[in-house]
């Protein structure tokens, strides 16, 4: 085995400069302003007719949606009106504004008459951006699964409503809450559960079609829904498995990974010696797996790949496992809302035993991610991760069977993976998660392999494709989604006499089964659930080697050390689909724990204040550019944990990026980067040439990576007439001032490799050179 080595620290050097944010420009002034005005006003009155038919209220305001311009900053809507006037939410490309006072309205209506008469109006570039004004209306508040699905059918059935989040002022969210389940009293609608959090109001109700229209028209309900259907279908393929050495138990101090899921069978041979604790977060359920799937989870989360370990003949669990149950034995949530009892579990395991990283392999199909917000579980998980200072892994989702049918699976594969009904699904949206999509480890099916004559049953993927049911982004904003891939199985197709139906046994992940007193140890299934816990378990691992890193350094770290597979780029070209997929790749653990003389990895873990720049000089070492044709590599991860919006769809308060870019000193650099005061300056700023993935596409998402690829150097080449640095760059939102820390901590990673030169002693040159830098600002500050 390769000596190993601990990864190195990159220090910042000395200069922080300003960055200044350019200003957006200012709306086109229509043709005809007067006109303009004249037809807003029309379009208020409109709305005035269409919100008299809004039901209930916790007050007398008046909710309009405003259409705006891109780009326009909702803030200024607050310049309207003299009087009361709010932003409640800006949903896509408009914005939801209320009018608390009549004299708030009349006040607006006032300014539009003044314009309409050719008056001369203050903050008229306001009403410029106005494209349209209308209500909230029914059709606004259905929700996706609703409107695909329609009403149940039986009465009476069960709906999920969000309420508007409202924060402004002291004590209205309080108020809106009890004044709407006293709605929900006074009409005979049943209540049976709720969540009631910041910037997250949902009750689940129990009603009638007629008692749903009503909800429908209520004023104070942003959306209404069918509930969520947190379920897979598991087919699963035992197999005996005899004379498996006794599994020994983790170290003391290891760390631990927590599994939110069905439940755990505590009893299985190659799960109790590592077994923390299991607990029951879902009422009237005890914490015994009914179902199976949380099981099959465990196992991969605690001893990752199953399967190499089944080919080595022997278990050494370096993680204690820990397990909550939040589904029933149906694989599904219908007690109330699985947020609630999320956080419960959350807050429960890292309070008693520290839990950092936790794996939540399930996905609600009724929620899609169609663009505008993360709502939900995916906006728990984000708060959560800020507040409390931990890692969700989730998976993508997975699509339904029943989605395609016949020979559809084979022909349109993969063209089908990248359409609007394969996008990510509620929680796969969180951003400051890491979201897991998966790729094919088998191509032959059981039936192939007992029958290797028979060509009847086609796999839809081969080896190291992606699965025919994984899920694809990006997510709010363009972020990146999933950011990265891991074995989770697959599907074939049956064709034999015009069957055309899918099979999975023998394609799927290989793991601990909650049947095994029956003498089967192990299952196989397929799904994306079995892939993230592949990468929940690598995360969990670096802790054993840094047991103190931040949630953000174990993303950086998996991101600096992962690659799309050659065979999914083949698969798919082109370069935004494929990342959209894909995301940045498979987790490679080569040298991921711990460096190696050809792959080291530098790591910064540092805060940055708003508006500045962190400059890091990368030291390239001389037998990084040796001279020969062969595969060099320098890669860089940068991650980030900003507090989130629900109501905005920029969404996150916090902006950070990076740049690899090329200057003759430091001095060169800052100043390049200082002069940048405008937007467009900066992104202007040239970066080293040909990244996979440029600044604009991976600086959308909270954990973002980019690989610059060499074969080899000459005199010329720019890594050797100049010295290379990466600037991190700090740019919030106008209205993330109140939610942000004045600094924000980050973590960024940067990998060197010469894979191919095995006698490369990157290492080394670059510790010595960090080493000689560190004694020289010694010395200066002496």
């Amino acid at each position: 085995m390769d000596e190993s080595y601990p990864h190195l620290t990159l220090e910042r050097e000395a200069p922080v400069t300003e960055k200044r944010a350019g200003r957006s420009p200012p709306p086109t002034a229509p043709d005809d302003p007067a006109a303009h005005a004249r037809g807003l006003k029309a379009r208020v009155e409109d709305a005035l007719q269409q919100t008299d038919g809004d039901l209930g209220g916790f007050d007398d305001r008046r909710l309009f949606r405003f259409e705006v311009t891109k780009g326009f900053n909702p803030d200024e809507i607050g310049h309207l009106s003299s009087a009361d006037i709010e932003l409640v939410s800006q949903e896509e490309d408009t914005v939801v504004v209320a009018f608390v006072s009549k004299a708030a309205l009349a006040s607006f209506e006032a300014r539009l008459a003044s314009m309409a008469q050719g008056d001369a109006v203050s903050y008229k570039q306001v009403i410029y951006a106005l494209r349209g004004i209308d209500g909230w209306s029914a059709e606004d508040r259905t929700g996706w699964a609703l409107r695909q699905e329609g009403m149940p059918a039986a009465e009476p059935f069960l709906l999920d409503l969000e309420l508007w989040p409202v924060d402004a002022r002291p004590g209205e969210r309080d108020a809106l809450w009890d004044a709407f389940r006293a709605w929900l009293a006074e009409n005979g609608i049943e209540t049976l559960d709720g969540v009631r959090q910041p910037g997250l109001l949902l009750q689940r109700v129990r009603c009638t079609r007629a008692q749903a229209e009503r909800l429908l028209r209520h004023r104070d309900v942003r959306t209404v829904d069918l509930p969520p259907r947190y379920g897979l279908d598991l087919r699963v393929l035992t197999t005996d498995i005899q004379n498996i050495p006794p599994v020994p138990s983790p170290p003391v101090d290891a760390p631990g990974i927590a599994v939110l899921d069905s439940g755990l069978a505590t009893g299985h041979p190659l799960l109790a010696p590592a077994v923390g604790d299991a607990e029951s977060f879902l009422p009237d359920h005890g914490p015994d797996d009914e179902h199976g799937h949380g099981t099959h989870v465990a196992g991969l989360a605690l001893h990752g790949d199953v399967q190499e370990a089944l080919d080595s003949g022997a278990f050494f669990p370096q993680l204690r496992l820990f397990s909550g149950r939040i589904l029933d034995r149906n694989n599904e949530n219908e007690t109330g809302f699985v947020e609630n009892q999320v956080a419960e579990a959350v807050r429960y395991f890292h309070g008693q035993y520290g839990c950092r990283v936790f794996n939540l392999s399930f996905g609600d199909r009724n929620k899609p991610y169609l663009g505008g917000h993360v709502r939900g579980l995916a906006l728990t998980l984000d708060t959560l991760s800020r507040e409390l200072g931990v890692l969700f892994v989730v998976s993508t989702g997975n699509v339904s069977g029943s989605q395609l049918t016949g020979l559809a699976w084979k022909d349109d594969y993969p063209g089908y993976l990248s359409s609007a009904d394969w996008s990510l699904i509620d929680p796969a949206t969180a951003l400051n998660a890491l979201t897991v999509g998966s790729i094919a480890r088998f191509d032959r099916s059981h039936a192939s392999g007992r029958y290797p004559r028979d060509p009847s049953e086609v796999p839809l993927a081969r080896r190291d494709q992606p699965s025919p049911f994984t899920r694809h982004g990006p997510s709010v904003g363009g972020a990146v989604k999933p950011e990265v891939v891991a074995y989770g199985g697959n599907w074939a197709l049956n064709t034999r006499g015009a069957a055309n139906y899918l099979v999975t046994q023998g394609l799927g992940e290989v793991s601990t089964n909650r049947g095994f007193a029956g003498g089967n140890l192990l299952a196989a299934d397929s799904g994306t659930s079995f892939a993230a816990p592949h990468v929940a378990h690598l995360a969990a691992r670096i802790l054993v080697e840094r047991p103190d890193a931040p949630p953000d350094l174990l993303r950086a770290l998996l991101l600096a050390h992962a690659n799309v597979p050659p065979a999914t780029t083949a698969l798919i070209p082109q370069s935004d689909t494929c990342r959209s997929v894909a995301g940045y790749g498979v987790v490679d653990r080569h040298a991921l724990f711990r460096s190696l003389e050809n792959d080291v990895s530098l790591v910064a873990v540092k805060t940055i204040a708003n508006k500045r720049h962190h400059f890091y000089e990368l030291p390239v070492p001389e037998d990084f550019l040796s001279p020969g044709r062969r595969d060099r590599e320098i890669a860089i991860a940068l991650a980030y944990n900003p507090a989130v919006r629900s109501t905005r769809v920029a969404y996150k308060a916090t902006r950070m990026d990076f740049k690899l870019v090329a200057g003759p000193d430091i001095e060169h650099v800052s100043k390049m980067f200082s002069r940048a005061t405008e937007k467009d300056d900066y992104e202007n700023i040239p970066e080293l040439k040909t990244p996979d993935c440029n600044g604009q596409v991976r600086g959308k998402g909270t954990v973002q990576k980019a690989t610059w690829r060499f074969r080899q150097f000459n005199g010329r080449s720019i890594l050797k007439t100049k010295r290379l640095f990466v600037v991190v760059t700090r740019n919030d939102q106008p209205w993330g001032d109140v939610l942000s820390h004045t600094e924000e901590p980050y973590a960024l990673v940067v990998c060197l490799r010469d894979r191919t030169n095995e006698g490369a002693r990157i290492y080394t040159q670059l510790r010595s050179r960090l080493r000689a830098r560190q004694a020289a600002r010694a010395k200066v500050r002496v």
